[in-house]
């Protein structure tokens, strides 16, 4: 071949990349959060006004049957960033943050590789970190809201993948604000699942101002695009990231928690992506969001990781329509619960993994809202009815609907005769699913914790390794335990023995199911209350308590709970009434809380808690000392280069307070940065007479405090009677390990302290 020859085949060559690279499109994927379809104009919603939205439905391609896997947040970002169910990675327990290995590959990470531009406005709670320094933002080519003028002043060309979010409709903006709702509450529709109070009502209202506002930004952006000249060389598409957000939505598998909007334009050069045969037209091709990534870097001609699930459902590559979708769910915030849901674009199958907790289990930041704490005090009132009460219920362990006539799923046909073989169909649909994607979800997460730690593996890894994780005798041991037979009781008994602690879990919960049924298993309920597995003793002391025990198994609660400040121990307090209040105050008595699930658990029984953030600086005349017979303000402060207090003191000097944030720092060029301490020596005078309230919460690493001699504190805080106008002996130590060094000695006075401790 010539030279001649060789540089014009080139040519060829790149002239036929170039267009290729022309011939990709650019996308824009807008996401809202928290709302579903029936917050949507063109979808039948009715509440708000959505009049951008509606409009892109005319200009492109509206999907009536898209699905969320997650129902939340994070566990749906980590099911998009990854292209596999966050039930398959580990990751779906809300703000997880679990590690995946490096053979993981992330799609934005795909799309880069395929040569796309690549920005993200500006949500990335991914709920996972990648293993070897793999940060997933580092895959996003620019961070923030001016990406408009990124992608219009970019100079080599590439096309551009462009996600903003619009927070609007986050289930933040359905908490009380400052001026009444612009719509009317009176005028809103109600899902028939919600008591019709004022305070529903008028939550409802407030959530449509904030769907609408989101509509408007979803107008802006579009304008955005517009403005920049690339509408035409764009494919646009809009979705929420779930359903909501009132409660029973937003966390849960119903309709009404993800079955979301989907709604794709895509210009005229690309009509061969057209998923009908023109714009304004509905798709009902199922739609699952692990569909998402594969479908994206498909259309960026990008190479598709082996490991990713889901199908192709837009483009060229466009792949055969899938039967089912999965949805998966695992702890919400603080809220223990596991469940799984096998649908059609008709009939859905529900399976809760842990029916013992009812989907209306005291979850914090949906009491926000005013609706869930009217709709609570409603039901314990005794005022609401089957339908509107069952929020507050246990759950059976299997559920199915028919959405078609019954979008709010209140109507249960788990034991319909005309349904048996269409719920047979999906259980199994189900299983085989949990087993292809390798489920996580069969072992509580801190015993999984437990298990991956010690195997030093990640829980991709882990699930994958019959040896660690054996998936289907999992699934059939719980089949068993969900059962509620009174004939597995000899099985659950063999199970409660089982050398694997999962096993002895699943035992455990099948006792606790059946109730007082299951009093055959007290005697090995009783052994099991000090398994070293801690999930195990928590449900057979629940166990024991529904089987009639209830002092055996409230006092092993209250010590579980005082040994480990448990919120599943406090989450079944919560639900256990007056039975458990004593328990709750003897320890609200003996802990001060930070902003935790338990210190709202505290409150929810009506007993004040004391919070990590009431104490105060101790003021500089508090503190005294004598220097050559002189009274002088402050404490001696004695610094070692030490962290135990050992070795020569380096530095003596008069601190006027205990406040210091060294931070990254030491205090002075004689003290190392790391492993190092200081006693403080001195006298406290005291204003008024009454029980004080010491805190050393603000200090990190450790801390020791006397008084006369006496050391009170305990979990970094300690309570101690003091007389008025006195003046006490006083020595406190701080040890710094290393990281960063705070060190500061807080109090309450008497007048100020909310609650009497022990």
């Amino acid at each position: 071949m010539t030279v001649i020859k060789l540089i014009a085949l080139i040519t060829i060559l790149f002239c036929n990349l170039a267009i290729q690279a022309g011939d990709r499109p650019n996308v824009l994927w807008i996401v809202s959060e928290d709302n579903g379809v029936k917050w949507i104009g063109s979808y039948g919603g009715v509440n708000a006004k959505t009049p951008a939205i509606d409009g892109l439905a005319k200009e492109g391609f509206r999907y009536t049957n898209c699905f969320d896997n997650a129902a939340v947040c994070a566990p749906t970002r980590s099911t998009w960033l990854t292209g596999m169910l966050a039930s398959s990675t580990g990751t779906q327990p809300m703000r997880s943050t679990n590690r995946v290995p490096v053979m993981v590959k992330y799609y934005n990470e795909q799309l880069q590789k395929a040569g796309y531009f690549t920005s993200n406005s500006s949500k990335t709670d991914y709920n996972l970190s990648g293993m070897q320094g793999r940060d997933p933002i580092q895959f996003w080519d620019y961070q923030g809201r001016d990406w408009a003028k990124q992608i219009h002043d970019r100079k080599d060309g590439k096309p551009f993948f462009i996600v903003v979010n619009v927070g609007h409709s986050h289930e933040s903006h359905a908490f009380p604000q400052k001026n009444p709702p612009r719509n009317d509450p009176a005028k809103m529709k109600l899902h028939s699942y919600h008591p019709d109070i004022p305070e529903m009502r008028e939550t409802y209202a407030t959530y449509a101002d904030a769907v609408e506002k989101m509509d408007e930004d979803v107008g802006k952006v579009l304008a955005e695009l517009k403005s920049a000249g690339l509408h035409k060389d764009t494919i646009v598409v809009y979705n929420s990231d779930h359903g909501g957000v009132l409660p029973r939505s937003k966390r849960f598998l119903y309709s009404s928690g993800i079955h979301c909007p989907l709604i794709v334009r895509i210009p005229e050069k690309y009509k061969d992506f057209w998923p009908a045969k023109k714009p304004g037209m509905t798709v009902d091709r199922m739609v699952s969001f692990v569909d998402m990534p594969k479908t994206w870097i498909s259309l960026a001609g990008g190479e598709i990781p082996e490991n990713y699930q889901g199908t192709i459902f837009l483009g060229k590559d466009i792949e055969s329509e899938p039967k089912y979708h999965f949805g998966f769910r695992g702890r919400a915030d603080e809220c223990y619960d596991s469940s799984r849901v096998m649908r059609g674009k008709r009939y859905s199958y529900h399976k809760n993994y842990a029916p013992f907790v009812p989907n209306g289990q005291f979850l914090p930041y949906m009491h926000n809202m005013i609706a869930t704490p009217a709709w609570n005090k409603l039901h314990k009132e005794g005022k609401t009815n089957a339908v509107t009460g069952r929020f507050f219920r246990p759950r059976p362990s299997e559920e199915f609907y028919d959405n078609e006539v019954d979008f709010d799923n209140v109507n249960n046909l788990i034991d319909a005769p005309e349904h048996q073989e269409k719920i047979a169909e999906l259980r199994a649909a189900m299983r085989a699913e949990m087993v292809k994607t390798y489920d996580t979800g069969l072992m509580p997460e801190s015993m999984r914790n437990r298990r991956r730690i010690l195997n030093k593996t990640t829980f991709y890894e882990m699930v994958r390794d019959p040896n660690l994780y054996p998936l289907e005798k999992y699934l059939d041991t719980a089949d068993i335990a969900l059962a509620r037979k009174t004939e597995n009781m000899p099985t659950l008994v063999e199970y409660l023995k089982d050398e694997d602690e999962c096993m002895r879990y699943w035992g455990v919960i099948g006792c606790l199911l059946l109730e007082e049924k299951a009093a055959s298993a007290k005697d090995e309920l009783v052994k099991l209350m000090d398994d070293e597995s801690i999930e195990i003793p928590i449900f057979a002391a629940w166990a024991l308590y529904k089987m009639g025990e209830k002092k055996v198994g409230l006092d092993k609660l209250s010590s579980i709970l005082h040994e480990s400040n448990s919120d599943t121990v406090g989450g079944i307090l919560d639900r256990m009434g007056e039975d458990s209040t004593p328990i709750i105050k003897a320890y609200a008595q003996k802990r001060m809380f930070a902003n935790s699930y338990l210190s709202k658990v505290v409150q929810r029984k009506g007993l004040p808690a004391l919070n990590r953030d009431m104490p105060v600086v101790i003021p500089t005349e508090s503190f005294f000392t004598n220097e050559n017979g002189v009274k002088v303000n402050g404490l001696t402060g004695e610094y070692f280069a030490t962290g135990n207090f050992t070795g020569d003191v380096k530095l003596t000097r008069l601190d006027k307070k205990i406040d210091f944030k060294w931070k990254e720092a030491s205090p002075t060029k004689e003290i190392p940065v790391d492993q190092f301490s200081v006693r403080w020596t001195g006298k406290l005078l005291s204003k008024d007479a009454g029980g004080y309230i010491f805190s050393a919460f603000n200090c990190d690493d450790g801390a020791r405090f006397w008084v006369d001699g006496e050391q009170i504190l305990q979990h970094k805080f300690g309570r101690i009677v003091l007389e008025a106008n006195k003046e006490y002996e006083i020595k406190f130590e701080f040890m710094e390990n290393r990281g960063l060094a705070t060190a500061i000695l807080e109090w309450i006075e008497p007048a100020k302290v909310p609650v009497k401790l022990k």
